[in-house]
C-alpha cells in the first residue's frame, strides 16, 4: 500500500494550489498586491513633511504599510475568503479527502507569506525610488525584519482562520471584516503618527498585534534616534516578540477549536 504524504507535505501541496488559484483571480491579485503601493503613492505625495530629524512621513508610512500588509494579506483576506469557500462547498469537499485541517492551515499560511513577500518587494522598491526610503544597513535589523515577517504572517493567518467563523455567510464577510481592519489601521498608527493619536486610542491599539507590528517595522526602517519619539521612548522589540507569540497561540487555539468545514 502506498504511504500517504505527511501533513507538512500535504500542506505545501495545498499551498502551491492556493497560490495558483489566487493568481487566476486577476482582480484579487491587482487589489491585494498593488493596493498598499497605491496608498503609498497617494499618502507619500500628499504628506511630505519631516516628522523628526532625518525622517519623512513617507518613510514612516512605508513601515506602517508593510505591517498593515500582513493584516490585509492574512487576517482580512482569509476571514473573507474562507466563509466564501464554505458557502461554495469547497471546504465540504476537502473534508472528504485525507487532507487534515492542519495541512489546510499550512496551505493558507504559504499563500499569505508569498503574497506578503511580493507586497514587501513592491513597497520597498517604491519607497526607495520615489520617497527616499533608507534601507536597513545592519544584520540585526534584517534579522528583526525577517522574524517580524514570519511571525506576523503566522499570527495573521491564525487569527484570520479563527475569525472566519464570525461572518454568517461569504456574502456578508467583507462587511464584517473590513471595518475591523480599517479601525485597527487608524488606531495602530498606520495612517497617522501613533504618538499623536488620543491616549485612549493608543491604549486600545496596544491590545492588538497590528500596533506592535507597525512599531517593529519602524525599528527596522527608521533611525534608532526615532525610538525616543515612541510612547515608551524605545522600540520594545522584546515586548513586540512576546505579544505576537501570545496572539499566535490565541489564533491557533481558536482556529483549531472553532474551524468549520461547512455552514451549520
Amino acid at each position: 500500500m502506498k504511504k500517504l504524504p505527511t501533513t507538512l507535505a500535504l500542506g505545501f501541496r495545498r499551498g502551491n494550489l492556493e497560490i495558483r488559484q489566487f493568481m487566476r483571480q486577476r482582480e484579487s491579485v491587482v487589489f491585494t498586491l498593488l493596493f498598499p503601493l497605491i496608498l503609498l503613492a497617494i499618502f507619500g505625495s500628499v504628506f511630505k513633511d519631516t516628522i523628526a530629524p532625518g525622517v519623512t512621513f513617507s518613510q514612516y508610512f512605508v513601515a506602517g504599510m508593510i505591517a498593515s500588509g500582513l493584516v490585509n494579506s492574512g487576517f482580512q483576506q482569509l476571514a473573507i475568503v474562507i466563509p466564501m469557500e464554505r458557502d461554495f462547498g469547497s471546504l465540504k469537499r476537502l473534508r472528504g479527502t485525507p487532507m487534515p485541517v492542519s495541512s489546510y492551515f499550512i496551505g493558507k499560511a504559504i499563500l499569505v507569506l508569498v503574497g506578503m513577500l511580493i507586497q514587501v518587494i513592491l513597497l520597498l522598491a517604491g519607497g526607495v525610488i520615489f520617497f527616499g526610503l533608507n534601507m536597513p544597513t545592519s544584520a540585526t535589523k534584517w534579522f528583526t525584519f525577517t522574524w517580524l515577517i514570519l511571525l506576523g504572517t503566522a499570527c495573521s493567518t491564525a487569527l484570520g482562520i479563527a475569525f472566519s467563523v464570525v461572518p454568517k455567510s461569504g456574502r456578508g464577510a467583507s462587511a464584517v471584516v473590513s471595518p475591523v481592519v480599517i479601525i485597527l489601521q487608524f488606531f495602530s498608527g498606520v495612517f497617522f503618527i501613533f504618538t499623536q493619536l488620543p491616549t485612549w486610542m493608543q491604549q486600545v491599539a496596544s491590545i492588538f498585534p497590528l500596533k506592535w507590528l507597525c512599531q517593529g517595522m519602524r525599528s527596522v526602517f527608521l533611525p534608532d534616534s526615532f525610538a525616543n519619539s515612541e510612547v515608551a521612548h524605545s522600540w520594545e522589540t522584546g515586548k513586540t516578540f512576546i505579544i505576537l507569540i501570545v496572539w499566535l497561540i490565541v489564533g491557533v487555539f481558536f482556529s483549531i477549536r472553532t474551524f468549520k468545514w461547512e455552514r451549520s
